[in-house]
């Protein structure tokens, strides 16, 4: 049985090293790559549509492909629980808005 030099196995340790997979990027760089694809596929698709719909601007074509990405809102969404609080530290028409007229800030009114 022959034994390698030390210097040999010194040698293949650091291609060992120099040969790591980093998983982390290659995880990262596999997602970016099928989400590009995905997009590349759902805009030719959005493109598709739009040329057989006979569109009278190309800009009706372009909004098309932009919003190719949106999605339909469902039945639940739709529906909604009732009237919505934008703002919940404001009350709700408890005072009237300000009108420029009698704003402070506004110049008065001739």
């Amino acid at each position: 049985m022959s034994r390698c030099p030390v210097g040999e196995v010194q040698e293949v340790q650091e291609d060992m090293q120099e040969e790591l997979i980093d998983f982390r990027s290659l995880d990262r760089e596999l997602l970016a790559a099928v989400r590009e694809d995905q997009k590349g596929r759902r805009e030719n698709a959005a493109k598709l549509r739009a040329t057989s719909q006979r569109l009278a601007t190309y800009q009706e074509f372009r909004d098309i492909v932009l919003a190719c990405h949106l999605k339909p809102l469902d039945q639940k969404e739709k529906r909604g629980t009732g009237r919505q609080t934008w703002n919940p530290w404001c009350p709700l028409a408890t005072t009237p808005h300000p009108s420029p007229s009698n704003h402070p800030s506004s110049p008065p009114v001739p």
